[in-house]
């Protein structure tokens, strides 16, 4: 079925932040370890309502995995929310993304949280002092160097432009089309699929498809029995890359605003002694 690993890595490949020094830079960790965070509580699913027509009656496992990844690479927007192991930190998301490369969420992390917004090809992001912190210092950076950082951004968003440092990077958080393509890159991962008990999420009726891997690894996909046959949660168990994610809001605007100038810094100021 669709990679939960890719996915995940393209929902939150901004979560470990480097600026560093007199020559800036910003790196983002795209790739989780293998923890075992825990689960919200919406991993396990709901019992299903009353029995009610099955529209995949007809269809296999396979076939109903293919119509669900088409139906939500269609998709124009959606939201992404779960728990995720990013840099061996439990992480928790919550983004909005459409297929204009805009997007807004929040992340925490560390005890952290920071918000994320992209409109216009800028991208801006603020952050509170305990991301920062965790961010920074993930990254090797010295605690003198930290806390001069952290002033100079501290309140404000940081905003980072077409070709500074980690735009590219930071582009592929909202690149809807690039992300939901690679839920088709290793077809294999949607083949020797078994549908298990009907359920519900967040009140809409699912068929459920089941892979378990050798190791113990179960992914289980759950495609909604109404309207298109979207994606609707992905949960991974065992294995080394344990998590899930809850994806709603398909084809819902998605509105960004752009925060106040006076409250943005741009990345390229800060080295230490210029002015923001």
């Amino acid at each position: 079925m669709a990679s939960h690993r890719k996915l995940r890595a393209a929902a939150v490949v901004c979560a470990v932040v480097a600026v560093a020094g007199p020559a800036p830079a910003m790196t983002w960790a795209a790739a989780p370890t293998a923890v075992q965070a825990p689960a919200p509580a919406w991993v396990a699913a709901a019992p299903a309502p009353a029995p009610s027509p099955d529209p995949f009656a007809n269809l296999t496992p396979d076939e109903i995995a293919e119509r669900a990844v088409t139906a939500t690479q269609s998709a124009t927007s959606l939201r992404m929310t779960g728990r995720v192991v990013a840099d061996g930190e439990p992480l928790d998301i919550d983004f909005a993304v459409n297929d204009r490369d805009e997007c807004t969420g929040v992340m925490k992390i560390g005890g952290g949280t920071a918000e994320l917004r992209r409109i216009d090809d800028l991208t801006y992001m603020k952050g509170d002092e305990a991301f920062w912190r965790v961010s920074m210092a993930s990254q090797g950076m010295p605690e003198a160097q930290i806390d001069a950082t952290i002033e100079l951004i501290k309140g404000r968003w940081l905003k980072i432009a077409p070709g500074q440092a980690g735009s590219s990077d930071l582009s592929g958080v909202c690149d809807l089309k690039g992300l939901l393509a690679d839920l088709d890159e290793d077809k294999e991962e949607r083949t020797g699929l078994v549908r298990g008990p009907d359920a519900e999420v967040d009140g809409t009726p699912v068929a459920t498809l089941v892979k378990k891997k050798t190791g113990g690894e179960t992914t289980t996909v759950s495609v909604s029995e109404e309207g298109k046959p979207y994606i609707l949660k992905m949960v991974k168990a065992g294995g080394e890359e344990p998590g899930s994610m809850l994806l709603s809001d398909y084809d819902k605007p998605v509105d960004v605003t752009v925060p106040p100038a006076a409250d943005t810094v741009d990345l390229s100021k800060l080295d230490p002694g210029t002015a923001a």
